[in-house]
């Protein structure tokens, strides 16, 4: 294989048949040599003008290329042009081998429209003359490029379940789980089984919240990464490029006013790159104000979209919620104050708060009130299983409970065996034990307002109510395809409504006063008389 610096100038298409026809089998020289392809890129002025330029791979889509496994997870910056690299590899991979399906998954129809194209087709279009003859189409869809020569094709779509797919890129996927769940859910059982293990898949985001199944692909991936494991073909290799990688993301420092605060961020993000990734790296003053200038442009100085968007390091591109969550700045301000940390159970009363889906989901928190300081210690959740589950998960608690709050159906008539509400049956089962109904709400944002007051001063166990908090942040609006945003219902779909509203029966009670402070206080044990 000829060896291409990836720094050196462009080089001419080789005149002579024989030295055409040996680059020609030279994958490295066809994608790197800047001969062959063509791309659109954007102008860096404020114009909408774009350019049309030779390809050749940046700092970020080089290293990928190196690292590229049978199973990919990039989790990246906005901007760094990996749906442009996979529309070139993908092409050029169905160019130069028979029988080969490559397909491009989007998140809706008009990004399947943009990316072929843009991308895909203009790639094609735009190749040398004599190199394209070669390369006659037998077919030029609107989404598709099959070639007459070897029977490969290029397809862009928002599903890939037909056939076998040997090379298989998802853009955009943590959007498209955030938005479509459904579609998501047929990417995995569909599009991804599609991929044999001798082929290629790659998937590709920027964060959208800490939950769905991008998020639980990348903590996997994560953690093998950071065990070392040695890959099969079916794991997936996570590849992650941060703002701080990409040469361009700089400005002149003495245009920008960077503050105190951003100071004393970016020398955390060094030090958490160094713990974390093993890199001893400087973001130097131009970086530094690249970063403020945009976050004060592009979002209004909203940091949870900069982390999201731009993101420093892995943890941090899902430590904010999708837009659409309900509780996404007050979970990130708890964070922010540390709320989210290490509680240790008190020797005190333990109050539970309940939600019982009407379906089959049951969700607990764990509660703690010492001078007026609401403490989670703990949360609980299960599904397709009856009220004696539920028991016998809080006995063997071992807590002294003080009260269980309920919500407000707990307390209805059902029509079953016993014909006793659910709060009798519970009960009958914890003979002795203090419930109370939370009353209900007539408007749902009225309960959520309240929530977020009381947040403010909450305190959550990181570890024992993780999943709990997990809940919280994925607690989003339902997104309207017809309308294509938001509407203020919420979203049943990804499981988090049990743990949420759970959470909410907290913040009503305690708007209402219904928190029992005799039974919480905590009093000092008289000390021993020494002298007995």
């Amino acid at each position: 294989m000829t060896e291409i610096a990836f720094d050196e100038p462009l080089v001419e298409l080789p005149t002579d048949a024989e030295e055409l026809a040996r680059c020609l089998a030279d994958p490295e020289w066809r994608l790197f040599s800047g001969c062959l392809y063509k791309i659109m890129v954007k102008g860096d002025d404020e114009s909408d003008e774009a350019f049309v330029v030779p390809f050749k791979p940046n700092a970020a889509q080089r290293r990928f290329i190196r690292r590229l496994w049978h199973r990919n997870l990039i989790l990246k910056a906005r901007q760094l042009g990996f749906t442009t690299l996979i529309a070139v590899v993908w092409l050029d991979h169905a160019l130069f081998n028979g029988n080969q399906r490559c397909g491009i998954i989007a998140q809706d129809r008009e990004a399947v429209e943009t990316i072929f194209r843009d991308k895909v087709k203009f790639a094609y279009e735009n190749l040398p003359e004599e190199i394209r003859r070669r390369f006659p189409l037998a077919r030029d869809s609107a989404v598709e490029l099959l070639f007459a020569h070897n029977n490969s094709s290029v397809r862009v779509g928002t599903s890939m379940r037909s056939g076998t797919i040997h090379r298989l890129h998802i853009s955009e996927f943590g959007k498209i789980c955030a938005k479509y769940p459904d579609k998501a859910k047929e990417v995995i059982t569909g599009s991804i089984p599609a991929v044999p293990l001798t082929g290629v898949t790659v998937i590709e985001s920027t964060a959208e919240g800490r939950e769905g199944e991008f998020f639980k692909m990348v903590g996997i991936a994560e953690k093998n990464h950071a065990s070392r494991k040695i890959l099969t073909a079916r794991d997936y290799r996570l590849h992650f490029y941060a703002w701080w990688m990409e040469p361009r993301y700089r400005m002149d420092a003495r245009t920008v006013t960077v503050s105190l605060e951003d100071h004393e961020y970016f020398d955390l993000v060094e030090q958490r790159i160094r713990e974390d990734m093993g890199q001893d790296i400087t973001i130097d003053p131009d970086q530094r104000a690249w970063y403020v200038a945009t976050k004060q442009a592009d979002f209004s100085g909203a940091e949870e979209k900069m982390w999201q968007e731009y993101p420093s390091f892995p943890a941090e591109a899902f430590q904010v919620s999708t837009e659409g969550n309900y509780y996404a700045k007050d979970m990130l301000q708890m964070r922010k104050r540390g709320g989210i940390t290490r509680v240790p159970a008190l020797d005190l009363p333990v109050n539970t708060f309940w939600d019982i889906g009407r379906s089959d989901g049951c969700a607990i928190w764990f509660h703690q009130q010492l001078r007026g300081e609401d403490r989670f210690i703990g949360y609980y959740e299960a599904h397709d299983e009856d009220l004696r589950h539920y028991v016998a998960a809080l006995r063997a608690t071992g807590y002294l409970f003080g009260t269980h709050y309920l919500p407000h159906d707990a307390e209805h008539k059902r029509l079953s065996d016993y014909n006793k509400s659910t709060m009798e049956q519970l009960q009958d089962l914890m003979p002795g034990e203090r419930f109370r109904i939370v009353p209900r709400i007539t408007e749902l944002m009225t309960g959520i307002y309240a929530t977020r007051k009381h947040m403010k001063g909450c305190f959550i166990d990181e570890t024992k109510c993780a999943q709990g908090i997990t809940r919280l942040e994925g607690y989003r609006k339902k997104f309207s395809r017809t309308e294509d945003r938001f509407i203020d219902q919420p979203d049943k779909s990804n499981g988090c409504t049990e743990g949420a509203d759970a959470f909410r029966q907290w913040a009503q009670a305690k708007e209402l006063n219904m928190l029992d402070q005799t039974i919480m206080d905590y009093e000092e044990a008289e000390a021993p008389d020494w002298r007995l």
